[in-house]
């Protein structure tokens, strides 16, 4: 029995979300969109744990590899990109499966959510920033309280992206970002899904998979794939080459830390990030939850997957 709304697989890193979406998507007939905002990028490979050609088994991937490290990829282009995919694989009479642990790319693809518009010029935000580390985050903020008293109410002074961010988006509209986000929330939603998290029901049993996948990719030649990245690491401050994983492993190419310090690092900052994605879900009233134990569980989470996708309840 096919479902009737579109499953999207998420869940902290390093808790089995590739192998479960490919196992779902054999089961339906599916094809899989990656909600994961690293693999986006062409020649990340290795350290985003991008899934090769044997483990997506066939089944059709989208989202992976649609943009160069060197490029400013945002949301806003995901959700454009990400919801067409989704679209022509209905046309198509197929079923989407959404499966990554990027919670912002997720909520933003299935609810429907527009975003402000982007800069024009670089000229503008680089103005900002630079005003902002010359006069300091409380007079930039008082700055924004002054175009829109209600986005500043959310901000903090050491919030420096999203102040230059809100600056920006007054500056070229003369319209609040808050003004664009309430707008968005009154959009109903543009998909019909339902979101199935992967927990581990001890932390320790999540750490422990992080270190060892992080010994993997060290392994597989992450610090060469990210020697090869290093000229568009070095020319440009993107997103890309802050990730984690390259940012480390970049640092311990430069001569600044040891290879064996970087790993350390890596497994710190991933351990790290699997803790604000697990905080992050348990917020959201909407996840479904399977919880696994330290085997990991492949076929019961396929299992309990299925059976949540099945249900009438959620049908």
């Amino acid at each position: 029995m096919r479902p009737k709304k579109i499953p999207v697989i998420t869940g902290p890193t390093a808790t089995g979300k590739t192998k479960l979406a490919v196992m779902l998507a054999l089961e339906f007939g599916a094809e899989i969109i990656s909600a994961d905002s690293m693999q986006v990028y062409r020649g990340m490979d290795i350290g985003t744990a991008k899934p090769t050609s044997e483990e997506m088994m066939g089944v059709p991937h989208h989202m992976t590899d649609v943009a160069d490290p060197w490029e400013k990829y945002s949301v806003a282009r995901y959700v454009e990109e990400a919801s067409r995919a989704a679209e022509e694989i209905i046309s198509r009479g197929k079923l989407p499966l959404i499966v990554g642990g990027s919670g912002l790319y997720i909520d933003s693809l299935i609810s429907g959510r527009s975003f402000a518009p982007g800069p024009k010029d670089d000229g503008l935000r680089r103005e900002l920033s630079e005003l902002y580390d010359r006069i300091g985050g409380e007079a930039m903020l008082d700055k924004l309280r002054l175009a829109d008293p209600d986005g500043a109410g959310r901000l903090n002074a050491g919030d420096r992206k999203r102040i230059i961010r809100a600056l920006e988006v007054y500056e070229l509209t003369g319209r609040a970002i808050s003004e664009f986000n309430r707008e968005s929330n009154l959009v109903p939603p543009r998909f019909d899904a339902v979101k199935i998290a992967l927990f581990f029901a001890d932390r320790k049993t999540l750490y422990r998979r992080i270190e060892k996948r992080t010994d993997d990719m060290v392994e597989r030649g992450l610090f060469d794939e990210v020697e090869k990245l290093m000229p568009v690491f070095s020319a440009n401050g993107n997103t890309a080459a802050q990730a984690i994983g390259y940012k480390e492993a970049a640092a311990a190419l430069r001569g600044e830390i040891t290879r064996e310090e970087a790993t350390e690092l890596i497994k710190r900052e991933s351990r790290r990030f699997a803790k604000r994605q697990m905080t992050r879900l348990r917020g959201d009233p909407n996840i479904k939850r399977i919880t696994l134990d330290e085997a990991g569980g492949a076929d019961y989470a396929f299992r309990a997957s299925i059976d949540l996708l099945t249900d009438e309840t959620y049908r």
